[in-house]
């Protein structure tokens, strides 16, 4: 197969974050951690980042013209998101079926919410809240390719009742001591294209760092693409 055929199949994946996680935990900010969980896979994935300080809020039009998958974390700063950024996300979802991944506190970024016709609220959060037991609902869903139930020993807790629409598919669910539980990874067909939200991945957790959770991202980065 020639260089530029092999290029060409790959899935372009821009992974975006606001850059105030701590540098501590993640010296490259969260879209750094990601994007070397992704390049794991060279021959599958052409990947680059952004943030919110960059040209365009690090989505300008040309730039989004070129993605396959949009991988986004924002926290803090979603205010700071302008409403023109986010009308060229959706935008490049719907008509021209580019993915739309979102991650953790993501729940309540503008894409993520425009995207699911839903406000992205939580029933409650605490932080050192133990381990979050995740459960696989859907096995055969292709995010769930290769994982297994598994446990994070120290995560973030989110509860019910959560915000988001009306997945198509809920593929994880987790379970948090006290009885707390929440829909943790949620599939959607939005317009020309598809969008999932995972859970797990509080900035001063290692969450980013694991295999299995880079398993999941690089499965849904695949599903997002229309790849699987």
């Amino acid at each position: 197969m020639r260089q530029e055929e092999t290029v060409a199949d790959k899935i372009r994946v821009l992974v975006w974050s606001e850059h105030t996680a701590p540098k501590e935990m993640y010296p490259h900010d969260i879209n750094g951690a990601v994007a070397d969980g992704l390049r794991q896979d060279p021959a599958s994935f052409e990947v680059s980042t952004a943030e919110l300080v960059d040209p365009g809020q690090g989505v300008p039009e040309e730039t989004l013209a070129r993605t396959d998958v949009l991988v986004w974390w924002g926290h803090l700063l979603h205010g700071a998101v302008r409403d023109e950024t986010v009308d060229r996300i959706e935008r490049h979802v719907k008509e021209r079926g580019m993915g739309f991944l979102a991650l953790h506190s993501a729940h309540m970024a503008k894409p993520f919410t425009r995207l699911i016709g839903d406000d992205g609220r939580i029933g409650g959060v605490r932080h050192n809240a133990g381990p979050e037991s995740i459960k696989v609902l859907a096995p055969d869903h292709p995010v769930a390719a290769g994982v297994s139930d598994f446990v994070i020993e120290d995560e973030e807790m989110y509860d019910e009742e959560f915000g988001c629409g009306k997945p198509d598919t809920v593929v994880f669910h987790s379970t948090f001591p006290g009885g707390h539980e929440f829909r943790s990874g949620c599939a959607y067909t939005i317009g020309a294209g598809r969008v999932f939200y995972f859970r797990p991945g509080h900035e001063e957790n290692p969450t980013y760092y694991r295999e299995d959770v880079r398993r999941i991202i690089r499965n849904a980065v695949r599903w997002c693409a229309g790849r699987v």
